[in-house]
């Protein structure tokens, strides 16, 4: 090439080649810079691919006009064909994924730098500033907050401490559904729903504040108007916990409260705080003015959190601190089981041969002569396949809870930048039609292993999610499970169910409704199918 010029340069006028070389150098070298800069820009890592985001905003208005921003989240990667998407909200990349792989990638090989969560309004609220376990940042607090809550409250030997309070509220919901389904003023119909969520947090409340009841409760054993309004703002805390808020992407526009988010998340606070905090202030003022108290005298886990000691044998936990983590405990505990059963319940009343299977196992495993008790569950595959199907077609939420990249790290090809938040889409892994045949048909038997092993509600390589994996996972997932299965199982054992009169097919479809499930609720027929002393606890 260079000879072909130089030949050319001796054929042209003497007073040309100055000009003509000046211009071959300044055409060679934009060449040169040209190649240099598109080889860097071929090194620079890339994010996930993503809509294109408006300046200082990014994506938001887009979020704000869509009628659930999780659909419109999932519609974006079903059109851009990716099961990693980066989406921009103000100055905040947000990382959802629908490939148990790619979630894997992030939560079992980079766990460590994935173990955050976000600074939300709603968090700040409900966590009294940050002090407890689920909700709370990473850092010494959350350290803190998850020794106690693993090695204090959910051991093993403190399972099994609780037992007695488990089965008194299992007995009491066999009780209770029983005189539901005799209320002839009903037509025998039970709000499934209903029975749910108070069966669990009567369960939680029991195991945290030894009571049942706020106020004197129902001859019945069904809850009183205090529970029935403790219980609707526990739901309502659950359905903002982790909601696309707008000010926690654009924090200068906390206070505002734009999507109304902010005010419902303090109401539902002064509610279950009027009902929480006098308890726990009576009973800390108890044991601080009582020294003839010993460990002996330990009935419950407020007990356990007031009577923890730090080195110099002081409190260990301040009174915040209890407070917050004793309602964190509950609304840990009180969604997923109850969801799970409702909807476990409706699929099985559309295909009476699954309902029928699993009475049958409950039959032959327990008999008719006695109730499900939770050394039972080892052996009731069947009614854990249907509640782990239920976890995985229909989710509690749509995402789970965020976990936030404390550095800039490479996640396969893509960079993910820090404090990104990443989001599973419970529903996206739950119903991946490259990892499930027949995604979003209810088929409880896929669960059942071929050896006939256990069948167990984690799902450790993330093709579902029922209680997570890593550093945040669930730290009550023995909790978990045994709630799920007693509810469920004693359900099934104790009555047959159908769909309300007039009506063939239970309509799953009604219940969605935005990010969480918060339509419906099920009202179905229940009829007891045992003796009758066995629901009189």
């Amino acid at each position: 090439m260079m000879s072909y010029i130089c030949s050319f340069l001796l054929l042209l006028p003497q007073s040309f080649c100055p000009l003509f070389l000046v211009m071959f150098l300044c055409f060679m070298s934009i060449k040169t810079l040209r190649y240099h800069l598109m080889c860097m820009k071929s090194k620079i890592p890339k994010l996930p691919p993503g809509p294109k985001p408006w300046p200082i905003v990014g994506n938001l208005p887009e979020m704000l006009a869509s009628e659930s921003p999780t659909r419109w989240i999932h519609k974006i990667m079903e059109e851009m064909n990716t099961e990693i998407a980066c989406i921009r909200l103000g100055n905040v990349h947000v990382i959802p994924i629908t490939c148990p792989t790619i979630a894997l990638e992030f939560l079992r090989k980079h766990d460590a730098e994935f173990a955050s969560r976000p600074i939300s309004m709603s968090t700040d609220i409900i966590s009294n500033g940050f002090l407890t376990t689920a909700v709370t940042p990473f850092g010494e607090q959350w350290k803190k907050m998850k020794k106690i809550f693993v090695n204090e409250l959910f051991s093993p030997h403190k399972h099994q401490w609780l037992t007695n309070k488990r089965n008194e509220e299992a007995d009491n919901l066999m009780f209770y559904v029983y005189n539901q389904c005799k209320n002839v003023n009903d037509n025998d119909l039970v709000n499934v729903r209903n029975i749910a969520r108070h069966y669990c947090c009567n369960l939680m409340r029991k195991l945290v504040f030894n009571t049942r009841y706020f106020g004197e409760g129902r001859n019945d054993g069904g809850p009183g108007l205090e529970e029935v309004e403790h219980v609707d703002a526990i739901f309502t805390l659950l359905r903002y916990v982790f909601a696309f808020c707008v000010s926690d992407y654009m924090p200068s526009l906390r206070g505002l409260d734009i999507d109304g988010h902010e005010r419902k998340v303090k109401d539902a606070m002064s509610i279950v705080n009027k009902y929480n905090d006098p308890i726990i202030e009576k009973r800390i003022e108890k044991w601080r003015k009582d020294g003839s108290k010993t460990s002996a005298d330990v009935e419950d886990i407020l007990d356990i959190l007031i009577t923890l000691k730090d080195v110099n044998n002081e409190p260990l936990l301040t009174t915040e601190e209890i407070k917050a983590q004793a309602l964190e405990l509950v609304l840990g505990g009180v969604d997923n089981p109850s969801h799970a059963a409702e909807f476990a319940i409706s699929e099985m009343i559309n295909q009476p041969e699954l309902l029928q299977r699993a009475t049958q196992e409950l039959d032959n495993i327990v008999g008719k002569q006695r109730l499900v008790q939770e050394s039972d569950i080892p052996n009731l595959n069947y009614v854990k396949a249907c509640a782990k199907e239920a976890f995985r077609l229909h989710p509690i939420t749509i995402f789970n809870p965020p976990h936030v990249s404390m550095e800039n790290i490479m996640v396969g090809d893509y960079m993910i930048p820090k404090g990104s938040h990443v989001i599973l889409s419970k529903q996206g892994l739950g119903r991946n039609p490259k990892v499930w045949n027949e995604p979003r048909k209810f088929k409880p038997e896929r669960h059942l292993k071929s050896d006939g092993s256990m069948v167990v509600l984690g799902e450790p390589d993330l093709k579902l999610i029922s209680f997570s994996t890593g550093r945040r996972a669930c730290p009550g997932i023995v909790i978990g499970t045994t709630m799920t299965v007693m509810l469920l199982g004693r359900l099934l054992h104790g009555f047959k169910w159908s769909g309300p009169p007039n009506v063939s097919t239970v309509d799953l479809l009604k219940y969605s409704n935005g990010d969480r499930y918060i339509g419906g609720p099920l009202v179905a027929i229940a009829e007891p199918r045992l003796a009758a002393e066995l629901y009189h606890p």
